[in-house]
């Protein structure tokens, strides 16, 4: 049975879309997931599932989120060999001195076309930095998210599609998943 993990946008962010992840976890229960473990308070669920279809799954996730909480958050579902490879694959991989706190990818829910990765590309940003992957963009932000200028310009651009988690986050949802594979947890 696959292990995958679920990425939520806009939940607990600025006291908007409360959601507490017993709360979430028990909703992922209900919808057939097994060994749900949720990670900080920002919707990152690592689950077993005999669902292969991540897609299928990110929609029912959001509609079974709509139904429970009354507000709409969008979902990306990756298995944990797309999240592996989606690691393996940073082009800033070899950088030295990179501060993780500071390298983000951002998660779509499919691939960015011709057009959107030409705007993507077109955006003046300064010291920050975007690569582009096949479902995900790689930022590096060296003066700190909040100060972005980059950031609104590609929700822009992505009409607030995708949902991004710092490297540190990424690293340690893999890591949770591949604990729950290891377990046994998965099948």
């Amino acid at each position: 049975m696959p292990v995958m993990i679920a990425l939520l946008r806009g939940i607990n962010l600025a006291g908007r879309n409360r959601v507490k992840m017993d709360e979430l976890r028990k909703l992922c229960e209900v919808e057939k997931l097994r060994n749900v473990e949720t990670h900080i308070q920002s919707g990152n669920i690592v689950f077993a599932t005999d669902e292969k279809d991540v897609r299928k799954l990110a929609e029912r996730l959001e509609k079974a989120i709509e139904r429970k909480f009354g507000f709409h958050a969008a979902v990306v579902v990756r298995s944990l060999s797309e999240l592996k490879r989606i690691i393996a694959r940073s082009p800033f991989a070899s950088r030295k001195g990179l501060n993780p706190g500071l390298l983000t990818v951002t998660f779509l829910g499919c691939d960015l076309g011709k057009e959107k990765c030409d705007r993507i590309l077109a955006i003046q940003a300064g010291s920050e930095e975007v690569k582009l992957g096949k479902r995900e963009l790689y930022i590096y932000y060296p003066d700190g998210i909040g100060k972005s200028k980059l950031m609104p310009a590609l929700d822009r651009v992505l009409e607030r599609t995708g949902t991004f988690r710092n490297w540190n986050t990424v690293t340690k949802l893999v890591e949770m998943a591949e604990a729950m594979e290891l377990s046994g947890k998965a099948g």
